[in-house]
């Protein structure tokens, strides 16, 4: 893996393009909303297709191009692509002190349950 010719590396960057276009604009899943925040996912996502290519195996021998398996380097490129953006946004708010509420509520019901506990007092 580590020698790996032209083809198998333009294989590994095709999808991991493909992964970025999807997780950035097809999702919208980004911590960074301009290109730097897309680069940043096909880098990443490169990397994921390469690691998953070796980690997790030859699947269905017959859907691979220069000795590149399609399943296990898109599964690698969606979720290297994914937990970037996931511990990036965890940073964020670990950083800030930022906490996400256990339970959001309408404003309607809030209002509600604050002006029937003015009328009990």
């Amino acid at each position: 893996m580590i020698g790996m010719g032209f083809g198998a590396f333009l294989t590994l960057f095709v999808i991991s393009f493909i992964a970025a276009i999807v997780m950035h604009s097809g999702i919208r899943y980004h911590f960074l909303n301009e290109i730097d925040g897309f680069f940043s996912k096909w880098i990443i996502g490169w990397l994921g297709a390469w690691v998953a290519s070796a980690v997790l195996g030859h699947w269905f021998g017959g859907v691979a191009i220069s000795s590149q398996y399609i399943i296990p380097a898109f599964i690698g490129a969606f979720s290297a692509a994914f937990m970037m953006t996931a511990v990036c946004k965890a940073l964020a708010k670990a950083r800030t002190g930022m906490e996400t509420p256990a339970r959001e509520t309408a404003p309607s019901t809030v209002t509600a349950e604050m002006a029937h506990g003015t009328r009990a007092a």
